[in-house]
C-alpha cells in the first residue's frame, strides 16, 4: 500500500437507552431557519463527558452512553446538518433512518430518530480509541485516584475503500496548528490525474487545506487525526486513511489531548455493554468486510463476558441482521438484572447527555 500523509455533579444511570426525547432546531443562531457555523460552534461548548462504570456484572455495569431522541424536522434541515449538530457521523443517521430523504427529511416524514447513544468498544479505558466500522472516537480522559472515569466521544471521517485506515496502535508523538499539508506523491498524482492540481503543498490556514486548524501527529507513520475542510465528510468514508474531525471537535479535544497519550485503531462493528441491569448489543455494518461472521463475533463477546445466560439470543440476532448502529436491549426477560453478589447496585455516576 502507498505511504500517505493524511488530507483530504447530579449524574445518574439513565432509566433506558431508548427514551426518546423530542427535539427541535434549539440553538440555531439564524432566523430564517438556516443552520450556521455558530449554530456548530455553540452546540460543541455543550457537549460534556460521560461516566463508565466498568465491571463484569451486568446488573451494575454502565459502558452504555446518552440516549436515542427523535427530532422533528423543519425547513432547510438535512442530515449533513442535524448530523453535525448533535454529534454524529453522516453514517450514524442514515443507518439509523432507512428510507427517509437525507436532503429534505421534512417532507416526507414528522420524526427523524437521533442515535445518540454509544455502546463503548471492548477495549482498555485509556487515551484515545478510533472504531473503523463505528466511524467514531473514543477519549477516556486521564485517570484520577478514586475519582470517576470519564470518556468524550466523537463521530469521524476514515479512509476510503483504496485507502484504508488500518488497525493498529500509537501514540501521540506532537501537536500543530494550522499544519501546512505536504502533499504525498502519490496523493498529488491522483489530484493531477483527476483535476489537474499540480501543488506540492497547501499551506496552513488555506481554506482549502484538508487538516484544518489543527493536527495530532501520530508514531502510525502516515498517519494523523486532524480537522477538515469539508466538515461533510465526517461519518463517511473519504480520506486517504487519517481521521477527520468536525472543526469545533478538534478545536475541543486538541488542548485536552497530550503529548504521550496512547490510543488506537480498532475494529469492532459488534460491541456489548450494559447499563441500569440491563444488555445491549450495537451493531454497525462492517465497512472492510473483515467481520464475515457477525453473529459469532456477537456470541464470542457475549461469551467472553460471561453473559451468554443473561440474553436473548433472538434479539441478538435481530441486532446483528438490522446493523442501525443504535443499541438494542437484548436482555432475557423483562426485569432488570440482579446483581450476581446478591448485593445493592452501587449509587454510582451514570452518564451525562452530550447535549
Amino acid at each position: 500500500m502507498n505511504r500517505r500523509t493524511c488530507g483530504s455533579g447530579g449524574w445518574r444511570i439513565g432509566a433506558a437507552i431508548a427514551v426518546l426525547l423530542t427535539v427541535g432546531a434549539a440553538g440555531r443562531a439564524s432566523a430564517d431557519g438556516r443552520w450556521t457555523e455558530p449554530d456548530f460552534y455553540n452546540k460543541a461548548r455543550l457537549t460534556k463527558p460521560y461516566v463508565i462504570v466498568p465491571g463484569r456484572d451486568p446488573a451494575v455495569v454502565n459502558t452504555v452512553l446518552g440516549s436515542v431522541r427523535q427530532y422533528t424536522p423543519t425547513d432547510g434541515d438535512t442530515f449533513l446538518d442535524l448530523a453535525r449538530f448533535y454529534g454524529l457521523g453522516y453514517n450514524e443517521l442514515e443507518q439509523a433512518n432507512p428510507g427517509i430523504d437525507p436532503w429534505i427529511p421534512g417532507i416526507k416524514t414528522a420524526s427523524v430518530t437521533l442515535p445518540t447513544a454509544w455502546v463503548l468498544p471492548q477495549v482498555p479505558y485509556q487515551g484515545m480509541v478510533v472504531n473503523i466500522p463505528e466511524m467514531r472516537l473514543y477519549y477516556f480522559h486521564p485517570h484520577k485516584g478514586d475519582g470517576p472515569i470519564l470518556v468524550t466521544t466523537y463521530p469521524v471521517g476514515l479512509g476510503r475503500d483504496d485507502w484504508r485506515t488500518p488497525k493498529g496502535k500509537f501514540k501521540v508523538q506532537g501537536k500543530t496548528v494550522n499544519p501546512t499539508w505536504v502533499i504525498p506523491e502519490s496523493i498529488r498524482e491522483e489530484h493531477i490525474r483527476e483535476r489537474g492540481d499540480h501543488r506540492t503543498k497547501i499551506d496552513g490556514g488555506a481554506p482549502d487545506n484538508p487538516l484544518g486548524k489543527y493536527r495530532l501527529e501520530l508514531t502510525m507513520p502516515g498517519y494523523r487525526i486532524h480537522g477538515t475542510d469539508i466538515p461533510w465528510g465526517v461519518g463517511m468514508q473519504v480520506s486517504h486513511g487519517c481521521v477527520r474531525l468536525y472543526p469545533e471537535d478538534i478545536e475541543a479535544l486538541y488542548p485536552v489531548v497530550a503529548v504521550g497519550t496512547p490510543g488506537e485503531f480498532i475494529y469492532q462493528p459488534v460491541k456489548i455493554g450494559a447499563r441500569d441491569g440491563r444488555i445491549y448489543a450495537e451493531v454497525s455494518p462492517d465497512i472492510y468486510t473483515l467481520t464475515p461472521g457477525m453473529f459469532t463475533e456477537a456470541r464470542r463477546i457475549i461469551e467472553q463476558l460471561g453473559w451468554q445466560d443473561q440474553v436473548d439470543w433472538n434479539k441478538v440476532e435481530r441486532a446483528v441482521e438490522q446493523q442501525n448502529g443504535i443499541p438494542a436491549d437484548i436482555t432475557l426477560g423483562s426485569r432488570p438484572l440482579e446483581p450476581r453478589d446478591g448485593g445493592n447496585a452501587p449509587d454510582v455516576a451514570g452518564g451525562r447527555e452530550s447535549l
